[in-house]
């Protein structure tokens, strides 16, 4: 016989609008508390799919469900299984759909799963030679065009997410190709107001100099963005 949670994360998937909307709601705050993460835990090969089929639909029902993950993403196992189903492509695919309207909370997701190595993997799409490359291109052209347009901007954290992958000597190879020139662009917001954006700018850049003696010439390539973004720090300003 069926569990009431069983039953709970069963109702993720009912046809019904209310009844889904009701239950991702109740799956959403269960996940803020350590014994109601664990508890559906238990369940994790049923409402990870779930949830992520969720994050497609209306803001009502996306919402919860977003906010749902990004509390699962918190716990490592949960967070390594949302890797290996094809999250990260789900996010970004729901990210920059013309009608996305959970977009802070998609890039807050992928800051969490890319705390893990399989999750940097996934997001540089190393194993996919044609599409290597394409959703950090789009994050980080998301990330420095929307610096203007709000104060309250959904892809500040982004910043985090560059931190993140450029841990890795892929990522931060990937962000110093000269030819990409991802890491030129990240640098012009050094002088960002947001100081959330400039953590991460300036997180991403000492990250990369660790590849400073491999990859001299393509620093030297960005100079005239470099120096200041090095010296700002230290004139305090």
């Amino acid at each position: 016989m069926a569990t009431e949670l069983e039953e709970l994360v069963g109702f993720l998937s009912s046809p019904s609008p209310p009844v889904k909307k009701a239950a991702v709601e109740i799956v959403r705050d269960l996940t803020g508390s350590e014994d109601g993460l664990l508890s559906l835990s238990k369940y994790a090969s049923t409402m990870l799919p779930s949830l992520s089929q969720l994050l497609k639909d209306k803001k009502e029902v996306s919402e919860p469900a977003a906010e749902a993950l990004i509390n699962l993403s918190l716990n490592s196992n949960l967070a390594a299984k949302m890797v290996e189903m094809g999250m990260i492509k789900t996010a970004m695919d729901v990210l920059y759909k013309p009608d996305s309207s959970i977009t802070r909370l998609l890039v807050m997701l992928l800051v969490n799963l890319t705390q893990l190595d399989s999750g940097i993997v996934s997001l540089l799409q190393i194993e996919d030679e044609k599409m290597q490359g394409l959703f950090v291109m789009k994050l980080v052209r998301s990330f420095c065009r929307s610096s203007d347009e709000t104060r309250d901007d959904p892809f500040d954290h982004v910043g985090s997410i560059l931190v993140n992958i450029s841990k890795k000597e892929a990522g931060r190879k990937m962000l110093l190709d000269s030819k990409r020139g991802l890491l030129k662009q990240i640098l012009r917001q050094f002088d960002s107001t947001s100081p959330l954006r400039k953590k991460g700018v300036f997180g991403t850049l000492r990250n990369c100099c660790f590849e400073a003696e491999n990859q001299l010439q393509n620093l030297l390539l960005i100079s005239e963005f470099l120096w200041p973004a090095l010296l700002l720090p230290v004139a305090d300003i």
